[in-house]
C-alpha cells in the first residue's frame, strides 16, 4: 500500500515539474515572440520552471479530474466540458490572485501586471488571461494529462523513483540557490 502511495506521489511530482516547465516555456514564448519584450526568466526560481503552473496543474487534476469523467447533460446537450472550463477559469484565477499576494509578501512584488487589460483587479488578475488559462487548462486536462498519465504509467517503479528523486534534488538545489545565496 505504501509503495502505491509513493508511486502516486512521484507521478504527481513529475506532473508538477512537467507543467512548471511548460508554463515557463509558455511565458517566455509570450514575452519573446508575441509581445517582443525580449527574454527574461519568468520563474521565481533560477531554472526553467514557473512553479505556479505546476501547482495550478495539480489543483486542476485533483479538483476537476472527477468532474471531467462525468457525463452531465442539459437535455441531450453535454455540458461537462463547459463546467470543466468554468471550473478551470475560477480555480486558476483564484490561484493567480493568491499567488500575487504571496509573492508580494515574500518577494516585495509579483511578476505580472494586468493593468493594461480590461476587467482587471489591481493588475493581479484580469478577464483576458483568465480565459486564456481556461482554454489552456482544457488542452492540459483533455490532451496533455492523459498523455502524461500514459507515459508515467509505462515507467518502471525504479525509473519513476529515480526521475522524481533527481528532479526533486535539482529543484531543491535551485530553491536553495535562489533563496539562500
Amino acid at each position: 500500500m505504501a509503495q502505491g502511495r509513493l508511486a502516486r506521489l512521484e507521478k504527481y511530482f513529475l506532473y508538477f515539474v512537467l507543467y512548471s516547465v511548460i508554463g515557463w516555456l509558455y511565458e517566455v514564448f509570450l514575452e519573446v515572440v508575441v509581445y517582443r519584450w525580449g527574454f527574461s526568466n519568468r520563474g521565481v526560481l533560477f531554472g526553467p520552471w514557473c512553479v505556479i503552473y505546476g501547482v495550478g496543474a495539480l489543483v486542476l487534476i485533483l479538483a476537476l479530474g472527477g468532474l471531467k469523467k462525468r457525463d452531465i447533460r442539459v437535455g441531450k446537450v453535454p455540458v461537462t466540458p463547459l463546467l470543466v472550463f468554468l471550473g478551470i477559469v475560477v480555480l486558476t484565477t483564484a490561484l493567480e490572485l493568491l499567488a500575487s499576494y504571496l509573492m508580494e509578501y515574500l518577494l516585495g512584488g509579483w511578476q505580472w501586471d494586468y493593468t493594461r487589460f480590461a476587467f482587471n483587479f489591481q493588475g493581479r488578475i484580469a478577464l483576458n488571461p483568465s480565459i486564456r488559462f481556461g482554454l489552456g487548462g482544457m488542452v492540459f486536462l483533455y490532451i496533455l494529462q492523459p498523455l502524461f498519465e500514459r507515459l508515467t504509467g509505462r515507467m518502471s517503479p525504479r525509473a519513476l523513483h529515480l526521475a522524481a528523486g533527481a528532479l526533486a534534488l535539482v529543484m531543491l538545489l535551485d530553491a536553495a540557490w535562489t533563496f539562500l545565496l
